[in-house]
């Protein structure tokens, strides 16, 4: 079995370095060279070191961290990471903090990481039914959900009197309108003309359909 270490930094509690981490780690039996460092914070979707360290682990290797705030950033992503390490015949062994009794290595462990895991998909469960129930009670007050057009009405007006003159830049345009390259020219054709979702954003909101100054 081979111990592999991850260790980040926490801008939650001010620690700016992995070196109390590092020490418990390598107290713990992880080797230095097995172990993994990075130095974002876990807001942050992208660190690197952790899918390096996630690769190397191989079946019958023990992931070990100082704390569970370490690996996840969140409960659902920590139940995610450990179901995948789990199904890869990899264990986790947390040192310290409120997961400290996880060890998936244990019969004890895989127990508490199991209550863990029934309270993420408790509250995805939640989510799921306060966001029907939130779009049932819009949709009663005639509200729909979906986002929001962004294309309006007074922008689609600009761009029509802008295309198709001499000095307009459609990536200047589409800069000044907040849209997309693709949700102009779906609006309007390169010399002005509405196109069919211009017609409907006009028609639903009982605009007149001709160009300005005609």
């Amino acid at each position: 079995m081979t111990l592999i270490g991850y260790v980040r930094v926490s801008k939650a509690d001010g620690s700016q370095t992995t070196d109390l981490q590092r020490d418990a780690l390598l107290a713990a039996g992880v080797d230095s060279d097995l172990l993994y460092e990075d130095m974002a914070s876990g807001r942050l979707t992208e660190r690197p070191q952790l899918e390096a360290c996630l690769k190397a682990l191989r079946d019958g290797d023990t992931l070990v961290v100082w704390k569970l705030d370490r690996l996840g950033r969140d409960l659902r992503h920590l139940v995610t990471i450990v179901d995948d390490l789990t199904k890869r015949g990899v264990g986790l062994k947390v040192l310290t903090g409120q997961g400290a009794a996880v060890d998936t290595t244990t019969a004890q462990g895989k127990l508490v990481f199991g209550i863990f895991a029934a309270l993420a998909e408790f509250e995805r469960e939640l989510i799921s039914e306060r966001t029907i129930a939130g779009l049932q009670a819009a949709r009663a007050r005639g509200r729909h959900g979906g986002r929001p057009f962004k294309m309006t009405p007074a922008k689609l007006r600009l761009a029509m009197a802008s295309m198709g003159q001499p000095g307009t830049k459609v990536s200047d345009l589409c800069a000044e309108l907040g849209i997309t390259r693709q949700t102009l020219y779906r609006h309007v054709s390169p010399t002005g003309e509405l196109r069919a979702d211009g017609q409907k954003l006009l028609a639903r909101r009982n605009l007149p359909r001709n160009r300005p100054g005609e």
